[in-house]
């Protein structure tokens, strides 16, 4: 079954009233943080933040299936010295909403940006925020599994007895292991800290995402013909990326130039799509003549 792209050119809060309720398994977007890209999208004021992004959220908590998950890639600025609390504070304004905040991933930035401050250092990762509707949703952890390194060679070569039993930390932290279970494995589960570069290609946007991110996240959490929204689509990397996956896509972006770089950018993928059809059925037909 092939997988369908529907883009949509306006703002987000009104054509998300065009999706049906309860139709998408995975949400995953960056939309324009505070104060911050004021040329494009206009800047919204911190302290109207949480205000303008309430009807969104209520839109997405509504098209989004009972076992969907939402990840919400943001970080707040720093104003007069200190931390913004917006993010905060639009966390538990969601709780109020009716969403779950199931766990936080941290992207680290691996090439962020050099510089120097006199009272802080880089930026070099920022908020990767999960909400769900409900305790139980769909997570395919298996598919996002990495190899287990090194390091078991020598650690699990001779077990104390204490590695071959669920021995509590002497901290009285309450968290506990059996090293054992390590042995035999090639591959284990991932942090909740996902270690990838910025965007360099040519994209013609301010804040592209890395491919590799919304890439792992609709590996963890949506399956092929599952569909997949981004409702700040921007230059359409989430689109794309879920396109090659066999995922169904929605796009919503309200710059134009950004919407119709996208139309181009899939029509094209099409024409080039078809033309390989076209071309390996003509190879086929020749080969079949060849053989009779």
């Amino acid at each position: 079954m092939k997988s369908k792209i529907e883009l949509y050119l306006g703002d987000c809060k009104k054509e998300l009233m065009k999706i049906p309720d309860n139709s998408v398994d995975l949400i995953i977007t960056s939309p324009p943080y505070a104060d911050q890209r004021k040329s494009t999208y206009g800047g919204v004021k911190i302290n109207e933040y949480v205000d303008w992004f309430l009807p969104i959220s209520k839109e997405l908590l509504r098209v989004l299936k009972p076992t969907g998950t939402f990840v919400l890639n943001i970080k707040e600025k720093v104003v007069n010295g200190e931390r913004s609390t917006y993010v905060m504070e639009l966390i538990l304004a969601m709780r109020k909403q009716g969403w779950l905040w199931t766990e936080e991933f941290i992207w680290h930035k691996k090439n962020c940006f050099p510089g120097k401050w006199s009272n802080r250092f880089r930026d070099a990762w920022e908020r990767l925020l999960q909400f769900n509707k409900n305790k139980k949703f769909n997570m395919y952890q298996d598919a996002v599994k990495i190899p287990i390194g090194d390091w078991a060679k020598s650690r699990l070569k001779n077990l104390s007895e204490t590695d071959k039993i669920r021995y509590n930390a002497k901290n009285g932290s309450g968290f506990g292991k059996n090293v054992s279970n390590w042995i035999g494995k090639n591959t284990v589960y991932p942090t909740n800290v996902v270690h990838l570069s910025t965007e360099c290609n040519s994209k013609n946007h301010s804040a592209a995402f890395p491919k590799e991110l919304p890439e792992w996240f609709i590996r963890l959490f949506t399956q092929e013909n599952d569909t997949v929204l981004d409702p700040f689509a921007g230059s359409g990397t989430t689109i794309e990326v879920a396109n090659k996956m066999n995922r169904n896509a929605i796009g919503i972006e309200i710059i134009s130039e950004y919407y119709y770089d996208m139309k181009r950018q899939f029509y094209e993928s099409k024409c080039d799509s078809l033309k390989k059809r076209a071309k390996d059925e003509k190879a086929e037909t020749a080969r079949c003549y060849s053989i009779c």
